[in-house]
């Protein structure tokens, strides 16, 4: 693994082959966590999937994190900020996806245990979204008083650059995803 924290976010429908496989593969790697994030599925297939992927990630010792839908065995819990009324629903630890200083400020006052940030380069995700860049990062790393990991056009030639703007870590979907192990 890196000498940095990474978490590794999922998509299923990048993965030219089985997902669970895959996935079995990224966590043997030890990133940091990985977010389950496969957000066109309705509640009920998310929930399987996401006791699938604990499963495969505690056998690892690594964090699963699900995305929007809390699941029964799964300490952590990733939210976009626009989710309404988080602040009341949601108990530590979880994490908020947050695209402005303010954003990243409220995020620590509704209890988030870090922020991730993106998008920080042009990605394949977001085509036709222009990056907010690194000085866009250092501004949310100094807003958020938890920890900021970054996301959207991470590469390891960049990824020390996220480091020295502030951020704690990184996060990747491409390599995780496409990565033929």
């Amino acid at each position: 693994m890196s000498e940095y924290n990474e978490i590794a976010i999922t998509n299923r429908r990048l993965c030219k082959g089985d997902f669970l496989t895959q996935l079995d593969w990224v966590a043997s790697q030890k990133p940091w966590a990985v977010l389950l994030r496969e957000k066109d599925l309705p509640k009920g297939a998310y929930c399987k999937l996401a006791r699938q992927a604990n499963a495969v990630c505690l056998a690892h010792g690594v964090p699963l994190i699900t995305h929007t839908f809390p699941v029964r065995g799964v300490k952590k819990l990733h939210v976009p900020f626009a989710l309404p009324d988080a602040a009341r629903v949601l108990r530590p630890p979880f994490s908020v996806a947050v695209h402005a200083p303010d954003e990243a400020k409220k995020a620590v006052a509704m209890g988030a245990s870090f922020v991730i940030a993106g998008h920080v380069f042009a990605t394949g995700c977001k085509p036709g979204l222009p990056p907010r860049g690194l000085d866009w990062l250092r501004g949310i790393c100094a807003a958020a008083e938890v920890p900021v990991f970054a996301v959207g056009g991470i590469t390891p030639q960049n990824a020390p650059l996220c480091l020295q703007a502030g951020a704690a870590g990184i996060c990747r979907m491409s390599y995780w995803m496409e990565h033929n192990p």
